[in-house]
């Protein structure tokens, strides 16, 4: 299919703007180009300014992509090639995907302070056990490791402390030899938390205040947030090439 003049001004402008072009992109442009004009100007404004680096942009994309509530394939190669393409080492992806792969953990991060209601309820608890030496010790380690507390590790470290030191030597290791600056590192928390897929509010305030506290600024927390906001358009690159597919078996 030819495109028109108006089509091809608007692939013309993302290919410079976003540096990047694929079959959905081509899919979108046939079937309303003024929509994907709008998520291009959308798009486009963590990359009007400065505030982070290119390649620490590109990680914040794999964040919100690569994770397991969104798991959206494309996304990730896409920005693993730009990662790269900026300079990106392969410790530093790496070091990406071991601290997105900690989301997992928000299942008892939400589900632990429940069940402790629900015991209470029932009357099968009272309150909170006194720490014993192991758990003293399990949240010294986590708070020397991590660079802090929260309470909602109160009730894990409570009632699963195995589970608990298993999921601190796991979520520690892009702490204890990661390449990348803790500042960083709580800016990809940060997106995956906010992201569409998860909006896990605990958590993101949690690491909201580590990053400023860390250093980051309002400019680059604003950057990660307009990113992971994004990721709608997923819903129209996966199923805008299907309306198409669909649309010409009816007519065929």
């Amino acid at each position: 299919m030819t495109l028109t003049t108006r089509q091809q001004q608007v692939k013309d402008d993302f290919r410079r703007i976003r540096g990047t072009w694929g079959p959905a992109w081509e899919s979108i442009l046939r079937l309303d180009p003024d929509f994907l004009e709008a998520y291009l100007r959308l798009s486009a404004v963590p990359w009007r300014s400065d505030h982070l680096p290119p390649k620490v942009k590109e990680f914040i994309y794999i964040a919100v992509d690569a994770a397991a509530t969104h798991l959206y394939e494309p996304g990730i190669r896409q920005h693993v090639r730009a990662a790269v393409a900026h300079g990106a080492t392969a410790e530093e992806l790496v070091e990406v995907l071991e601290l997105t792969s900690t989301l997992g953990i928000h299942a008892t991060n939400i589900g632990i302070p429940l069940l402790l209601e629900v015991l209470t309820e029932e009357g099968l608890r009272t309150g909170p056990a006194p720490l014993d030496e192991r758990r003293r010790r399990l949240r010294e380690d986590f708070t020397e490791r991590r660079g802090y507390w929260h309470e909602f590790w109160d009730g894990l470290l409570e009632v699963d402390p195995e589970l608990f030191e298993a999921y601190l030597g796991f979520s520690s290791v892009p702490w204890d030899k990661g390449v990348l600056e803790p500042k960083v590192k709580e800016l990809i928390y940060v997106a995956f938390d906010a992201s569409a897929t998860h909006l896990y509010v605990p958590g993101l305030k949690l690491h909201l205040r580590n990053a400023v506290r860390h250093g980051a600024t309002t400019g680059e927390i604003m950057e990660v947030l307009e990113i992971a906001s994004v990721i709608g358009i997923h819903t129209a690159t996966v199923a805008a090439p299907i309306v198409e597919e669909e649309l010409r078996a009816a007519h065929e």
